[in-house]
């Protein structure tokens, strides 16, 4: 590895981490999050962001674990929430991390609007209705399918029943 360092054929991008220099440009910071919390999942502002319902670009990563997984270091930007196990998985699937063999949790769009009302305190509740109003905007958009989701998430089915009521 070293010689690969002074070759200049390879980079290091973190502890134990390493990128070929030629090698296409890749969310190196996702990456690594992958890398070390397996269970990582995109939750809140960054997978609302990543299912284009928001305009804001996410300052951080916002990464889910479930409560009780030990906390996770790393110096990419991260924002760690922990979610309860019993839920963890609701909406959870996995997708790839552009330009890498790696793969990351992704809340779905109902998940992750579900997740914004319940958590209004932390992303604000413009945030919320703004997710909400462009998710509604797209062809095969259910409100029932999203109380489903609410409803299995602990304060999350009233507030977005009465959005729902204001906006419809």
């Amino acid at each position: 590895m070293r010689r690969l360092l002074q070759a200049g054929i390879i980079e290091k991008v973190g502890h134990g981490l390493y990128r070929r220099l030629d090698a296409p440009l890749v969310d190196l910071d996702l990456a690594e999050v992958a890398a070390r919390a397996p269970l990582g999942t995109l939750c809140l502002v960054s997978a609302l962001a990543r299912h284009d319902l928001i305009t804001a670009i996410p300052e951080h990563h916002d990464i889910a674990l479930p409560r009780g997984h030990g906390s996770v270091t790393t110096p990419a930007p991260v924002a760690w929430h922990y979610f309860d196990a019993a839920t963890f998985d609701v909406g959870r699937t996995q997708v790839s991390i552009e330009g890498t063999a790696a793969t990351i949790g992704l809340y779905s769009p109902e998940r992750s609007i579900a997740d914004a009302f319940r958590l209004r305190h932390q992303v604000g509740q413009e945030v919320a209705v703004e997710a909400l109003r462009t998710w509604l905007r797209r062809p095969g958009a259910s409100p029932a399918d999203l109380l489903r989701t609410a409803a299995q998430l602990p304060r999350a089915r009233r507030p977005i029943a009465e959005a729902l009521a204001v906006l419809l």
